[in-house]
C-alpha cells in the first residue's frame, strides 16, 4: 500500500517538475505563465499567487501551463504586448517548449545515479546459486544428473580453468552435447564430476551447449564517479529501449491488437501494451516484493518515456511547437498553426485511446511484475 502512494506522489511530482520547467523558463525569458495547473477537465480548486493562477483539475492525466500568446487564437492584453510567447525570438521559445523534456531526462539521470550509489552492483560470481531441476518435463538437467549443488564452486570446464561466471557460460556453450569434466569446489574440497551437456538452451532454443545452473551474486559497492556513468550509460539504453516500443505500439497491426482490449480481448503481448497511472500505482504496491531499487529503476523509465514522448515533433506536444519555432526561424516565415490542427487532433485521439487502453486493462487484467 505505501509503495502505490509513493508512487502516486512521485508521478505528481514529475508532472509537476516538468511544467515547473515551463513555468521558471517562461519567467526567466521574460514571458508571462497565466496558469500552472496539475490534471486537465473541471478545475477543483485553484489560488492566484501574482499573474498565475495556481491549480487542480479533476483529471489527473498530467498538467499544463499556459503562457500569453501561445495559443494563436488567444485575444491579449495591451498591458501583455511584449511578454508573449508569439512575439519571442526563437531561443526562447525553444527554451521555455524543452524545458520540461530536459527535466524529465534529469530526473531520469539523477534517479539512476542515486540508484546505482546507493546500491551498487551486484556481478556473477563462479558460485554456483542454483541447480535446474528439469530440461522438460520429466527430464533431468546435465547439472541435476551429475549432482552439482548449490554453492559448489566451478573451477574449470572440460580441463578449462574458468575465473568469472562468464567465461565458464562460454566453455558450455561451445559444447553442445559434449560429455565434459567439471572440476568444482564443495565445502572446501576438490571434486571432478561429469556432465553431458544439452544440445539446445531450453529458454532462448539456440544451439549451444546448456548445463542447467545459474550463477549466485554479489554485492559490490561503487563510488559517485562510476555512478555517473552507469547512469547516463543506462539512461541511453532506456532511451532506445522507449523508441523501440513506440516504434511496435504505433504499428497498424499492433494498435488493432490494443483497440481489441476496448471489446472484452484482454490478452494484450507486454511487448505493446500501455500502462496507465493505475498500473504504476499497483506496480508500486509490489515494492515489498520487487524491491524499491526496481522501483526507483521504473520511476526513471517513466521520465525518460515522459521526456520522450513531450519531445515527439508533433504538435501540440512540446516538441511540436519546438518544431513550428524551428520552422519559423529557417523560414523567417510565420507557421500557420491552422494547418497542424489535424495532427494535433490525431494526436490527442491517440493519446485518448492508449491511455483507455491502459486504463482498462489495468483494472481487467493488472500487471504482476
Amino acid at each position: 500500500m505505501l509503495g502505490g502512494i509513493l508512487m502516486v506522489v512521485a508521478i505528481a511530482l514529475f508532472i509537476m517538475v516538468h511544467e515547473a520547467g515551463h513555468f521558471f523558463a517562461a519567467r526567466a525569458t521574460g514571458m508571462k505563465p497565466t496558469e500552472f495547473f496539475l490534471g486537465f477537465g473541471p478545475k477543483i480548486w485553484s489560488v492566484q499567487r501574482g499573474e498565475t493562477e495556481f491549480g487542480i483539475k479533476a483529471i489527473p492525466l498530467g498538467g499544463y501551463v499556459r503562457i500569453a500568446g501561445m495559443n494563436p487564437e488567444e485575444d491579449i492584453d495591451p498591458d501583455d504586448v511584449g511578454r508573449t510567447y508569439r512575439e519571442q525570438v526563437f531561443w526562447k521559445k525553444s527554451v521555455v517548449v524543452l524545458s520540461g523534456v530536459a527535466l524529465n531526462f534529469l530526473m531520469a539521470f539523477v534517479l539512476l545515479f542515486f540508484l546505482f550509489w546507493v546500491t551498487g552492483l551486484t556481478e556473477p560470481t563462479t558460485t554456483i546459486g542454483e541447480v535446474r531441476s528439469e530440461l522438460v518435463a520429466g527430464t533431468a538437467t546435465p547439472a541435476a544428473r551429475a549432482g552439482l549443488e548449490a554453492g559448489d564452486q566451478l573451477k574449470a570446464i572440460d580441463g578449462i580453468d574458468v575465473e568469472t561466471w562468464e567465461e565458464a557460460v562460454a566453455v558450455i556453450a561451445a559444447r553442445p552435447d559434449k560429455t565434459v569434466r567439471i572440476d568444482i569446489l564443495r565445502d572446501g574440497s576438490a571434486l571432478a564430476l561429469t556432465a553431458t551437456l544439452a544440445g539446445t538452451n531450453p529458454v532462448t532454443e539456440e544451439a549451444v551447449g546448456f548445463l542447467g545452473v545459474s550463477p549466485g551474486v554479489e554485492h559490490i559497492s561503487i563510488g559517485p564517479i562510476r555512478s555517473l556513468g552507469l547512469a547516463r550509460q543506462t539512461e541511453v539504453v532506456i532511451i532506445q529501449q522507449t523508441f523501440e516500443a513506440l516504434g511496435r505500439i504505433i504499428r497498424p497491426s499492433a494498435l488493432a491488437e490494443l483497440g481489441g482490449a476496448l471489446i472484452g480481448n484482454t490478452d494484450i503481448s507486454n511487448d505493446i501494451r500501455p500502462v496507465s497511472p493505475i498500473g504504476l500505482v499497483r506496480i508500486g504496491s509490489q515494492a515489498r516484493d520487487i524491491g524499491f531499487g526496481n522501483i526507483v529503476f521504473i520511476l526513471a523509465s517513466v521520465n525518460v518515456i515522459l521526456g520522450i514522448f513531450n519531445g515527439l515533433p508533433l504538435y501540440p506536444l512540446d516538441g511540436g511547437h519546438f518544431a513550428v519555432a524551428l520552422y519559423e526561424k529557417l523560414t523567417g516565415r510565420q507557421a500557420n498553426v491552422h494547418r497542424l490542427l489535424p495532427v494535433a487532433a490525431a494526436v490527442i485521439a491517440l493519446m485518448l485511446f492508449l491511455g483507455v487502453v491502459a486504463i482498462v486493462l489495468d483494472i481487467v487484467n493488472p500487471l504482476a511484475l
